[in-house]
């Protein structure tokens, strides 16, 4: 679910910065450029909302509900912060391939 919420906040950002990219593609940006810039942010995105995600889930823990005793263990934590970071990779690179795709003409006609 997470991953679908990147995705489209990531293609919502691409067609908001639509001629940004023909400006930069039109000064000589390479595809590879835009790519990885919109895979960074979409990798950020998701990072953060793991580093978010496991904040709450261990402070959560740390209220000792019921008789249950919690356990967090670092590489939990680990795993987590890094299938967040993967997730954000993955849904991020249809909008980030779609960037890098537009023609700096169209895009920059783009209202």
């Amino acid at each position: 679910v997470g991953g679908i919420g990147v995705m489209n906040i990531m293609l919502v950002t691409v067609t908001e910065r639509t001629r940004e990219i023909g400006i930069r593609k039109a000064l000589g940006a390479q595809k590879s450029d835009i790519l990885g810039q919109f895979l960074v942010e979409a990798t950020l995105l998701a990072a953060l909302g793991g580093l978010l995600g496991v904040a709450f889930g261990v402070s959560v823990s740390s209220l000792h509900l019921g008789k249950l005793q919690p356990v967090v263990s670092p590489a939990a934590v680990v795993v987590s912060f890094g299938v967040s970071a993967l997730v954000g990779v993955f849904f991020g690179l249809y909008p980030a391939s779609r960037a890098a795709k537009l023609r700096p003409i169209e895009a920059l006609r783009f209202e």
